[in-house]
């Protein structure tokens, strides 16, 4: 169906040109028809303007407008094109639409199905960054105090990322070279409108697992993603990704993009990896090295135990050349016993005497003072405190010879003439002193020869005595009774 166009005269139509043989039109399908004339002449449009009024609807469909500065157009996006957005669409951005121009008949408005969104330029999306980032400095989310030093040796490590990508297993791998550790993976969406609110929730429930229950909690989370352009970054610029590290309780490793990416949770973790092997590497030291270090440690105990003992047996040897000799310490106790020996016999004897006088004149008073059952009393008294006395001195003498006997036992073990009963001689030159080294003697020296039950006298030979010699003069006697031994 076409559309009869009035014919203009000057700057106005003419009625009666009206009243002609133009068919007549409902609204439905005027409205039809303008909706094929748009989208027949605009199939395909791709507009530059500043977003106003955005809003997503219940059915995730987002509505907004695009402007500039004299003219606004109305849009909207449906559900399944605003999921695959790379960042969120936000009132005064600037963004490049892709889409079909068509017309909306329920109010006569024409409107930008748009099937595309960009950031107008990355200069716009660095401005936003940059004011979104003063922002969440301002209220101290990248203070250096509040960062946490990673554990040294994490029992478990929690790892937030894409369960399909490459990075879950160049960080698995890394683990498994360095030091293979219990790896919790929550797997998230890491690009798109919905990752930074699946990121956020990672890292809060995380937080959330209790100390020895089922799910063990990591003492360390690593945030993971693979590099890519800003817009593929823009999830981990969002705030309630960097509200959520910033409140982490567990030290959080920010390891997202490459080495020139930067996004606002490397501001808000505690350490920064520049690659998420390099984040692996930084959780966990080298099992080799580690291994080299003990072997290092124990060599070195080992060393210093050494030293040790080598300096305590030096202080004992030369604390042992201090001290004094057998002889010297029992010299003085000998001396001692020797004169409390001598005293004993004598005290013993002066004792009994003066108990003997005390007795006898205890025994004259009784018999003087004393009826006769009195003296009776007395003498049985007497005779009983007589014997006990006897039996004590008895008993007395008996101990203290026995005492005297051990220890001149003990003196006896300790004189020479213990060792001759064992079988040795002393020999003595004729001064009579001991001769003990056979370099003292020479060819034709008178000595003494000391045995157990006497002494003989005897002449030195040469080096050697002829056996005949000796056995003859064991046999035959001297003159005086005196043999002669060479």
């Amino acid at each position: 169906m076409g559309i009869a166009k009035p014919k203009a005269r000057g700057n106005r139509v003419s009625l009666s040109d009206t009243n002609t043989n133009l068919p007549e039109l409902s609204v439905s399908e005027l409205s039809t028809a303008l909706k094929r004339l748009v989208e027949g002449e605009f199939g395909f449009v791709r507009v530059r303007g500043e977003i106003s009024g955005y809003t997503r609807a219940a059915s995730g469909h987002c509505y907004l407008s695009l402007k500039d500065d004299r003219s606004v157009i109305d849009a909207v996006m449906w559900k399944g094109t605003s999921g695959g957005l790379r960042f969120k669409p936000e009132d005064g951005m600037e963004v490049v639409c892709s889409g079909k121009l068509t017309t909306y008949p329920a109010r006569s408005k024409y409107q930008l199905v748009i099937e595309t969104m960009a950031p107008a330029g990355i200069g716009a999306l660095l401005a936003q960054l940059e004011e979104r980032r003063k922002k969440l400095a301002a209220e101290g989310l990248f203070n250096a105090v509040r960062k946490r030093p990673i554990p040294w040796l994490p029992e478990v490590i929690g790892v937030v990322t894409s369960p399909t990508g490459a990075v879950i297993r160049d960080i698995l791998h890394r683990l498994a070279d360095r030091f293979p550790r219990h790896v919790l993976l929550w797997p998230v969406l890491v690009q798109g409108e919905q990752a930074a609110a699946q990121v956020a929730a990672a890292i809060e429930g995380f937080n959330r697992l209790k100390l020895g229950g089922p799910v063990p909690r990591p003492d360390v989370i690593i945030v993971a993603r693979g590099g890519g352009s800003i817009e593929d970054l823009w999830a981990f610029n969002e705030e309630i990704v960097v509200r959520a590290a910033a409140a982490s309780a567990i030290p959080l490793i920010s390891a997202v993009g490459h080495e020139t990416d930067t996004t606002l949770i490397d501001f808000a973790s505690d350490v920064r990896a520049p690659t998420p092997t390099a984040a692996a590497e930084i959780a966990v030291p080298v099992r080799s090295d580690l291994r080299a270090q003990v072997l290092d440690l124990e060599r070195r105990r080992l060393g210093a135990q050494m030293r040790l003992l080598h300096e305590r047996r030096a202080r004992l040897t030369s604390a042992a050349r201090g001290l004094p000799r057998l002889t010297e310490i029992l010299g003085l106790p000998r001396q001692r016993f020797d004169a409390v020996a001598e005293r004993l016999a004598r005290a013993l004897l002066s004792n009994a005497r003066a108990g003997e006088t005390r007795l006898v004149r205890v025994a004259a008073r009784l018999r003087v003072g004393l009826m006769r059952d009195h003296i009776e009393r007395g003498r049985r008294l007497l005779s009983e405190a007589g014997r006990r006395l006897h039996e004590g001195e008895r008993r007395l003498l008996h101990e203290n010879s026995m005492r005297l006997a051990g220890q001149g036992q003990f003196l006896r073990s300790l004189s020479h003439q213990g060792v001759l009963a064992r079988g040795f001689t002393l020999l003595r030159d004729d001064a009579g002193k001991p001769v003990r080294r056979a370099s003292d003697t020479a060819p034709g020296m008178a000595v003494e020869i000391e045995f157990q039950d006497g002494r003989r006298n005897a002449t030195l030979a040469g080096s050697k005595a002829a056996p005949a010699a000796v056995e003859k003069l064991e046999k035959k006697p001297a003159g005086d009774g005196q043999g002669r031994l060479f």
